[in-house]
């Protein structure tokens, strides 16, 4: 089975779309931590808000870091790490390091 030719125009569109659809389901999965899917995945929230900062600055946008995570998340990070994430259990913790060892 062969992928169906899509033009790079409509490529675009339809990654734009699963990645604004990521970033709903993880603006709705507020249980989930950082930590925990940094351990489990490689990356989080955060680094998705810094790879769109990182596009907008390669294509001559001016965007900081602080931005950058206000444009993903959806309003200022200070306001949701205060809604949503809370402090890393020694377990957490542990499992994090282990895993950054891991893939080192």
């Amino acid at each position: 089975m062969s992928l169906p030719e899509i033009d790079p125009a409509t490529q675009t569109e339809l990654e734009a779309a699963a990645f604004r659809r990521l970033r709903d389901h993880l603006a709705s999965r507020t249980d989930v931590q950082n930590i925990d899917m940094m351990t489990l995945a490689g990356f989080c929230r955060n680094c998705l808000s810094q790879w769109y900062q990182e596009a907008a600055n390669e294509r001559g946008i001016e965007m900081d870091k602080a931005q950058g995570r206000e444009a993903f998340y959806g309003m200022p990070y200070d306001e949701w790490r205060a809604r949503h994430q809370a402090e890393a259990t020694p377990e957490q913790k542990a499992a994090f390091d282990a895993a950054q060892k891991a893939h080192g």
